[in-house]
């Protein structure tokens, strides 16, 4: 439920408001004074807030004006409470950025109308922001992330057409190897911007069931084994037997396949990447913790925060510049929510990196 901070110095008004917003279900806050709501506000992130206009010491509009000048609370929609309906008050308080104001006495069928409609437009606006970030990002992937690969691919296979007989072996080789690297590249990124697009229109089918996690690890590093053969990158499974989880299986392969396929590109050859598992829980066995582990080059702090975003989500290119778009991390974060587990990482430059997430434990 949306949380609303209600700030009113009276306190039977606070009273009629609470009572007014407690029947519908909101999360409440309450804030005595101009002064508590300051220093509350940016703690708490509400989603709407009610403001008294007169109040002692500092009054409504003094309130609204810092909340709107602090970066962390400028976006959330407040609502003036007010005795005063003249026009030069209305225009006073609209102008300092409020959306709207309720006069007193309340009209519970008023206030709950006001306030649904600014909570649907502050949501509706959040998705707009979303989508408009998620549609930048996926043209910014299509414009740099495949175009590169794609060029390349045209020129050498026109290199290859017009110059097979003056090119020597080992030239050959090199486009070949080259031509199969970039190929390969393409192929995993156009396989993860198509989860991703389903996954962002609603369209993923989601079908749990019981896995085998040893045998969709093996799977998948049998798929890996060639990629981390040409690095002399040893690849193993410390997944103990008849251990299962209750999620989706090509949402799990998509995810294993994402890790493992980063922990390579970001090892150095002669490197190892492991996967190991065991089961937790408070009282028993609830959760099965997945982890992959290399010792590659790590991750330092600033991009540890970022890893999951959309909007800071970046490419970076691998230890014998293999490239990414980032794309693969956040299929990872969203598939494994949805499958109602979590994931996180722990990383030190340097020494290499371990990501882990946890699924629901099954019994076969």
């Amino acid at each position: 439920k949306p949380l609303i901070v209600v700030v009113e110095d009276i306190p039977i008004n606070m009273e009629i408001v609470c009572s007014i917003l407690k029947k519908e279900g909101f999360r409440l806050a309450m804030a005595g004074d101009g002064h508590q709501a300051i220093n509350m506000i940016p703690n708490i992130e509400p989603d709407l807030i009610l403001l008294d206009v007169m109040m002692p010491e500092m009054d409504g509009f003094e309130v609204c004006k810092r909340l709107k000048q602090n970066p962390s609370t400028c976006n959330i929609p407040i609502i003036f409470l007010t005795a005063k309906a003249e026009t030069i008050d209305v225009v006073k308080g609209l102008e300092l950025g409020a959306v709207d104001y309720v006069t007193k006495p309340f009209q519970g069928a008023e206030l709950l109308s006001r306030v649904h409609t600014h909570l649907e437009l502050k949501f509706a606006r959040e998705e707009l922001q979303e989508l408009n970030a998620t549609k930048d990002k996926f043209f910014s992937i299509i414009a740099h992330d495949l175009k590169d690969p794609l060029q390349f691919l045209l020129l050498s296979a026109d290199m290859m057409h017009n110059n097979y007989d003056s090119l020597d072996e080992t030239k050959r080789r090199d486009y070949i190897y080259r031509f199969y690297k970039n190929s390969q590249h393409l192929s995993s990124l156009l396989e993860n911007l198509l989860q991703w697009s389903q996954s962002q229109r609603g369209k993923l089918t989601f079908i749990p069931s019981i896995i085998d996690v040893e045998v969709l690890v093996s799977e998948c590093l049998m798929l890996l084994r060639e990629n981390a053969q040409k690095k002399s990158i040893a690849l193993s499974s410390m997944v103990p037997p008849e251990t299962y989880v209750f999620a989706d299986p090509d949402m799990v392969k998509t995810v294993l396949r994402n890790l493992v396929a980063n922990g390579i590109k970001f090892t150095n050859p002669g490197g190892y990447v492991k996967v190991e598992s065991n089961s937790i829980g408070k009282t028993k066995d609830e959760l099965v913790q997945i982890s992959v582990v290399d010792n590659g080059i790590g991750i330092n702090n600033k991009d540890l925060e970022n890893l999951f975003h959309l909007e800071t989500m970046r490419s970076t290119k691998g230890t014998e510049s293999e490239k990414g778009s980032g794309l693969g991390l956040l299929l990872c974060y969203e598939f494994i929510r949805q499958n109602n587990g979590t994931i996180d990482v722990h990383s030190e430059p340097g020494k290499g990196s371990c990501f882990t997430f946890y699924l629901p434990k099954a019994k076969k």
